[in-house]
């Protein structure tokens, strides 16, 4: 306490002099101390709001994961999603990303559910990727009572930028509107002006058929009969005969996936190709044509939005990808859902928020743009617009290595390929 002992002799100016110091250096060390003591809570204090505001978000990739369309979606789009949130570096941004995935098995009943308990229990975001228009029309529809968002890339009926469109709703990928340009005009301007299709019987089908008639019949053409085939299906041959009877010049396949794959195959068996008539593939994708191989798949014309060997960039990605896909390259919908994730996560950053009206404003709002689908935009009726492209498929003689299947014929424009506002059922579209 400063006192001497009771014993000690007359007090030492020098000993009294230490101990004062003593007492001058324990103080600038307390008053340091609580400064920095003060500094620290304040810093942490003001810290704890960055920390309060990290968003996290949980994606669903909803897709077939073991029917026929597993080879074009499944898996694959789930590696897709995690390399978009890898790209955007999502966790360094404050956005920590949960992805999850389920088989719908191309059921609208099975889909439903899912989508529902992913909302409802599972604290759900968004929805990705689902093929089979008729599961899409229903996540589509489920999405949007919930306040949710859909952002698709496997389904092809334009019903979801039309009649059923929603403000929860990005249709990303492609549609039957595009399809039809792009395969349909380009058969009819060749010569090919009578069709006789056969098609899925389902909501794809039915919307891919419907669409292509009418290109063909805005270019001069003229359909001359159409059979619907149960879907999935196997055996086509009943189809193809009738087909055959027909003497159209064009078989419009309005189907996909197994279905496409087993009727090129059973119509090369009939000799329906052999004989004059030509097959359309209304909507081919990459690993169709992997699995029916060069021999039989040489020749078709088919458009698609997005082949991995355009570009050193669609290169590059599709090297990564394949390294996590078993060495398979990806398909246009495996590489939407990469796109469509990448851009989510850009109008979540841009809004400070995962709101979901929020969200959706950014992404109508902001330019699109990622390596494999280069610049584009999101229409107010949900149309992704980007450019297409009508293929052929090589000859065998013509491909460098695996996976290399298409020659580029040419590009159709995104205000070409997609439906123009003016013609648009889609009631949030201003007239």
């Amino acid at each position: 306490e400063g006192r001497l002992p009771a014993d000690s002799k007359a007090p030492n100016p020098i000993h009294i002099g230490h101990h004062v110091a003593n007492d001058a250096n324990l103080r600038e060390r307390h008053m340091k101390l609580k400064t920095f003591l003060t500094t620290t809570a304040f810093a942490a204090l003001m810290a704890a709001p960055a920390l309060a505001q990290q968003i996290s978000i949980k994606a669903g990739v909803l897709n077939d994961r073991s029917g026929l369309y597993a080879d074009l979606s499944g898996e694959g789009s789930v590696i897709a999603a995690r390399m978009a949130v890898e790209d955007f570096k999502a966790a360094e941004k404050g956005i920590k990303v949960e992805i999850v995935s389920a088989d719908h098995q191309n059921k609208p009943d099975v889909g439903s559910t899912i989508a529902r308990t992913w909302y409802d229990q599972d604290g759900v975001d968004l929805i990705l990727d689902v093929p089979t228009s008729s599961v899409a029309l229903a996540v589509n529809q489920i999405t949007r009572e919930k306040n949710k968002i859909h952002i698709n890339s496997g389904a092809a009926s334009s019903d979801l930028t039309g009649k059923a469109c929603s403000p929860n709703t990005v249709h990303w990928t492609y549609d039957t509107y595009a399809l039809a340009q792009g395969t349909g005009g380009a058969m009819v301007k060749a010569g090919g002006d009578s069709w006789y299709f056969l098609t899925a019987d389902y909501a794809f089908g039915h919307a891919l058929e419907r669409d292509t008639a009418a290109i063909v019949t805005k270019n001069g053409g003229k359909v001359v009969g159409a059979v619907r085939t149960p879907f999935p299906g196997t055996d086509f041959s009943s189809f193809l005969l009738q087909a055959q009877a027909s003497k159209a010049k064009v078989i419009g396949l309005a189907n996909a996936g197994g279905d496409t794959i087993n009727s090129i195959k059973q119509a090369g068996e009939f000799g329906i190709t052999a004989g004059g008539q030509k097959l359309a593939g209304l909507l081919v994708f990459l690993t169709d044509v992997h699995s029916l191989g060069l021999a039989t798949a040489q020749g078709l014309v088919l458009t698609e939005s997005f082949y991995w060997n355009t570009n050193d960039q669609t290169r590059t990605w599709s090297d990564r990808f394949a390294k996590a896909n078993g060495g398979k390259k990806p398909t246009m919908v495996q590489a939407g859902v990469y796109s469509g994730m990448l851009h989510y996560l850009k109008a979540v950053e841009a809004a400070k928020s995962k709101d979901s009206a929020a969200v959706m404003a950014k992404m109508k709002e902001m330019p699109t743009d990622d390596p494999l689908f280069g610049k584009g935009s999101v229409r107010a009726d949900g149309r992704k617009m980007h450019d297409m492209y009508l293929f052929e498929v090589k000859k065998p003689g013509e491909s460098k290595g695996p996976w290399d299947y298409y020659k580029q014929i040419s590009v159709l424009p995104a205000e070409q390929a997609f439906r123009p506002l003016a013609e648009s059922e889609c009631p949030l579209v201003k007239k």
